[in-house]
């Protein structure tokens, strides 16, 4: 075994010994890379914890039916607890639920289960009018609710451990990077950016073999060419192929290195010119005998958008009701800290450009917008904004209030109203969005959001050209799973008032 095959089997949370398989090329044995321990006990907690799930809600939900319902007979309750149970583990494995390629990143995890939950509603209500069992419609129409309940917040509590040891550096997948430099280097620069996502480079093979002047790219040994790189794959161990933007990767190279790679159990990966578009809007489709990659239109219409704006309308009235507290709490401090109005309205640009008023709570002093020029040349905002970190305007209330997002409640307000939306781009200022390109602008085809990508990803201390990406990437891939993990992610970036000033 040579020295850097040693090293990567060695790896913290690698297993020591390689698999093999039984085949064997006309050049070299195939050697299967090292499953990480990691990886199946993952799979396992997550299956387990759902099934437990699934059990435990099933037999409380039984239970309590049983006391209200004295017509379902003890056998019937068995029945019902078993038959339930098994459609909605079913419907799980229908939907893959479990299947590693999406268990601890992006919001198709989460997708799936929805999809998988919906399915055992629409089967068990079904069932439950054809059979006419007593009570037992109410029974389905509580348990598949109670059992996301739970299951969600399990399976975030289990992705956010997996997160953490990622980002100290374990639990990742080695991979190997094909492309140009520019190309390689993009995508080592955002695997070290999001850890979280699993994966960190060891190697690169490039078009002449060399990388930069050290034989790297960005720290990153480069191991060899691209005509070598199945047999780096045998030899590494690595178990993922990242193919980036070349002109060497011609469509029959491509082929070929799939076929070369089949039995070695690593996944080929082929970064399309189109990163930044992703999720439902990519579909994969036979045409004549070609592997045809569409990308359809963004759509914001149909039952989705109902949905969607359904969501925001009931949610912001639930939140100012439940908010009530606070924002009278609020109140009070502005008045009590400084002179001036409670509210702050300006105007914004929203969807299409239209533009409207938006309301928060006052947290500089009056005539604040007055003093902005004089503080030009200390502006620390990235591209369009203006930004200080120790503002002289703020007040003292007003900066604990920006702290903890707690001067945005009022927007709640605009949610209601119809022109922001709770989750969607940061509402833009009338000077800025005159500003803006015709890829800038595509922010503007949906309703700004109380909340978004760019606040969950790091809020103020983003660069200005990772917040426009962060936007475009909302508009190009929104989705109703995206709404819910944002939403969900929102209050960890709020009660850690990271990234707010």
């Amino acid at each position: 075994m040579s020295e850097q095959t040693h090293h990567l089997r060695s790896r913290p949370g690698a297993r020591t010994t390689a698999r093999t398989t039984a085949r064997t090329t006309g050049r070299s044995t195939q050697t299967r890379p090292p499953i990480a321990d990691w990886e199946p006990r993952y799979r396992r907690s997550v299956v387990l914890g759902d099934v437990l799930a699934t059990l435990l809600v099933v037999v409380g939900v039984s239970l309590v039916m049983a006391a209200r319902h004295a017509a379902l007979v003890p056998v019937s309750i068995v029945v019902l607890d078993a038959v339930t149970a098994a459609v909605v583990l079913a419907s799980f494995g229908m939907s893959r639920v479990w299947n590693p390629t999406v268990l601890g990143q992006g919001a198709e995890e989460f997708r799936r289960l929805g999809r998988g939950l919906f399915g055992s509603l629409v089967v068990l209500g079904l069932g439950s009018l054809a059979f006419a069992i007593p009570g037992a419609r109410l029974w389905v129409f509580v348990v598949t609710p109670a059992i996301a309940l739970v299951v969600f917040p399990l399976r975030y509590g289990l992705r956010r451990l997996l997160h953490h040891a990622r980002g100290e550096g374990r639990c990742l997948l080695p991979v190997l990077a094909a492309g140009n430099d520019e190309s390689v280097r993009d995508l080592i620069t955002r695997t070290r950016r999001a850890p979280h996502l699993g994966w960190r480079v060891d190697a690169v093979c490039t078009s002449d073999g060399r990388g930069g002047p050290s034989g790297t790219v960005d720290d990153v040994p480069v191991v060899g060419q691209f005509r070598d790189l199945a047999d780096q794959v045998r030899r590494g161990g690595y178990r993922i192929v990242a193919v980036t933007p070349d002109a060497y990767w011609t469509p029959r190279r491509l082929q070929q290195l799939a076929w070369s790679l089949e039995g070695t159990g690593t996944e080929m990966v082929v970064a399309p010119n189109l990163m930044e578009v992703a999720g439902p809007r990519l579909h994969v489709t036979g045409v004549l005998g070609m592997p045809l990659l569409r990308v359809s239109e963004p759509t914001f219409t149909g039952f989705r958008k109902v949905v969607k704006g359904v969501v925001d309308r009931v949610g912001a009235a639930l939140l100012l009701a439940l908010l009530a507290p606070v924002t009278l709490l609020a109140c009070t401090a502005v008045v009590l800290d400084s002179r001036g109005p409670v509210f702050y309205r300006q105007r914004r640009v929203g969807k299409d450009g239209v533009p409207f008023t938006i309301v928060k709570f006052r947290t500089m002093v009056t005539g604040a917008d007055a003093l902005r020029s004089t503080l030009a040349a200390v502006d620390e905002g990235a591209g369009l904004l203006f930004k200080m970190r120790k503002d002289p305007r703020v007040t003292r209330v007003g900066a604990v209030l920006r702290r903890y997002s707690v001067d945005e409640l009022p927007q709640l307000l605009n949610v209601l109203g119809g022109s922001m939306s709770l989750v969607g781009p940061r509402p833009p200022l009338p000077e800025e969005s005159a500003k803006y390109g015709p890829d800038v602008r595509r922010r503007l085809l949906v309703k700004p959001g109380l909340t978004g990508l760019w606040q969950v990803s790091g809020r103020s201390d983003l660069p200005w050209e990772e917040a426009v990406r962060l936007d475009l990437r909302y508009v190009e891939d929104w989705s109703l799973a995206l709404d819910a993990v944002i939403l969900w992610k929102t209050f960890r970036a709020v009660f850690g008032g990271r990234g707010a000033y």
